[in-house]
């Protein structure tokens, strides 16, 4: 028989009421803890049927009820069609915002690089202090678990993790709920050997599972991936003859087409905290070898849920520095008009 949604919620709703109590669950309380608006008596009814369907069980006379392994294997897998669902809804929802993104990056850097007559270059943005949104556990197979951690910005991570082969859906549940009752919104600075220390003791048993969800939580957030850095106007170098010599020119060049030097110059923009603004970089001061011959006017741009990244132009010492932060400026405003206010 297919349940109706009353039915669902009323098993929902008994099913998370004994994993947070461990005791048998009344009609009356069933009557408080959902949003459907019914009587005791009419709960006990739908209690009555979920019963008779080997859905929940009555441990003892004039006692509450639990659920069965059949009704917790309804409300896994629901659990866990509603969270493929939210994933592959973020999914999507991300791509599309990356593709956009890319467009968008690309068509920035030319038309600097058009407009300064300069070399000029931009790097996708990144997250920085994430937080996590929630965590999903779920069963593979007898001996493996799948965490899909998902953090600000709807950056989703997939680790695969060993576990006892006795690890029930009740347990799976049970951690659930603990990790996302203490890990949603949490920042990894939050996550200290004090609330560690906390999740492994309530997990009882089931202390190295936690610890390895945990280990998966630290290596997601603070994961470095390569950053994605689009350039243009690398040949408005040979415009300046102090920069055109052969082996200025060249090096300038090379890291440009490289761009590891250039993911060093965004890293330590990114890095200083307080760094939102305008900074201007002059021969010596360059954080970079290469390009210690020019000047370099960078400026960290952000958009929603503190993601940040760095558009940088790079000329002569020469360089026309009102007209470069000018347009710098404008340019941080005209992002966030285009990206922040409409998403």
């Amino acid at each position: 028989m297919q349940l109706d949604e009353r039915k669902k919620k009323i098993l929902q709703a008994i099913i998370r009421n004994y994993l947070e109590t461990g005791e048998p669950v009344g009609s009356r309380t069933i009557s408080k803890y959902t949003d459907l608006n019914l009587s005791s008596a009419t709960i006990r009814n739908e209690m009555a049927d979920l019963e008779e369907l080997g859905y929940i069980v009555q441990p003892h006379t004039s006692a509450g009820r639990i659920p069965s392994d059949k009704g917790y294997r309804l409300y896994v897998d629901i659990m866990m069609e509603e969270k493929d669902k939210e994933v592959e809804e973020m999914k999507e929802m991300l791509l599309e915002k990356e593709d956009k993104m890319e467009a968008l990056l690309k068509q920035v850097v030319r038309v600097l690089a058009q407009n300064t007559n300069y070399a000029t270059m931009i790097s996708a943005p990144r997250l920085r202090g994430n937080k996590l949104k929630f965590i999903q556990l779920s069963r593979v197979d007898r001996g493996q678990i799948l965490a899909v951690i998902v953090v600000e910005g709807n950056v989703i991570k997939n680790h695969m993790l060993e576990v006892p082969e006795g690890l029930s859906d009740e347990t799976l549940l049970k951690l659930n709920m603990l990790l996302n009752t203490h890990l949603t919104g949490v920042s990894i600075e939050e996550i200290n050997l004090g609330l560690i220390a906390a999740l492994k003791q309530q997990a009882g048993i089931h202390e190295a599972v936690v610890g390895q969800v945990l280990d998966a939580v630290a290596e997601v957030i603070k994961e470095e991936e390569d950053l994605e850095i689009y350039t243009s106007g690398a040949n408005n170098i040979f415009k300046y003859p102090e920069l055109a010599e052969n082996t200025k020119a060249s090096e300038l060049i090379s890291a440009f087409e490289e761009k590891r030097a250039l993911n060093t110059l965004v890293q330590e923009t990114l890095a200083d905290e307080s760094n939102t603004g305008i900074q201007v970089y002059i021969g010596d001061e360059n954080p970079i070898q290469a390009i210690k011959d020019c000047s370099v006017v960078t400026a960290t741009y952000e958009l929603d849920e503190g993601m940040k990244g760095t558009i940088g132009i790079i000329g002569p010492k020469r360089m026309d520095y009102d007209k470069v932060v000018g347009t710098l400026k404008s340019l941080m405003h005209q992002l966030d008009d285009l990206y922040k206010k409409k998403d």
